[in-house]
């Protein structure tokens, strides 16, 4: 009896990325039609590594960060699965993203090794209890206005979501979590992932990059699973 075929995706966001927040949608679609036939790895890649260099350099003439701000309500508008605090990027605005993806890396770490309770603040069933956590950062920061490049603010969250705190904070002390961050960094210098969100399918053969439809990434999803194994090159 044959095993069924599954297709890995290498998933690449930034947690501060207005394209990664509206794309979640994408991703729960994607994993209720295909189920366990598909497997995300979700990864961190720092678009806001310094979000003061970031301004300076995308939006120093454009209006700067006020405008960035109009760009981001600009972009909400159009989709209504999402929700957008007035004052996003103007009023407790993060330093950057790094620090976040960091302490979300502590908690990956726990996941995979059985070590995260049973929390009824993460209840979404269409995600992984990592997924559901990364979402309540998320909205933490473009719904609620929280500064999450803040470690107390990280602690808060964490808290709230009944998360081991001491476990955390221990794998970020200890260098795991940023060994884990460093891992996901060499992962984006070897596929040559640009932006977020960025998806990464047959082992980096096909990369779909930004503000793609579900449509797009659902074809590109059947195709490998229609292929048979030899059928993986033309040539």
């Amino acid at each position: 009896m044959s095993t069924p075929k599954k297709v890995e995706i290498l998933y690449f966001t930034d947690i501060l990325c207005i394209w990664a927040y509206l794309a979640q949608i994408r991703i729960d679609e994607l994993k209720t039609k295909f189920g366990a036939s598909v497997i995300i790895k979700n990864h961190f890649m720092p678009v806001f590594g310094s979000v003061k260099s970031n301004m300076k350099q995308n939006w120093l003439n454009d209006g700067g960060v006020s405008a960035y701000s109009n760009h981001v309500k600009d972009i909400a508008q159009k989709y209504s699965h999402i929700k957008i605090h007035p004052e996003i990027w103007i009023k407790n605005r993060p330093t950057t993203s790094t620090s976040c993806h960091l302490f979300l890396k502590a908690i990956q770490i726990l996941e995979a090794s059985g070590e995260l309770p049973h929390s009824s603040k993460l209840s979404d069933p269409e995600k992984s209890i990592f997924e559901n956590i990364v979402w309540k950062f998320r909205l933490a920061f473009f719904r609620d206005l929280i500064d999450i490049s803040s470690f107390d603010a990280q602690m808060k969250i964490a808290e709230h979501l009944e998360l081991p705190l001491n476990k955390i904070e221990n794998l970020i002390k200890s260098g795991a979590a940023f060994a884990a961050l460093d891992d996901d960094l060499q992962l984006k210098e070897r596929y040559g992932v640009t932006g977020s969100p960025t998806l990464i399918l047959n082992e980096g053969r096909q990369i779909i990059y930004g503000n793609v439809g579900y449509r797009v990434i659902e074809a590109n999803v059947q195709e490998l699973l229609s292929q048979p194994e030899s059928h993986a090159s033309w040539c």
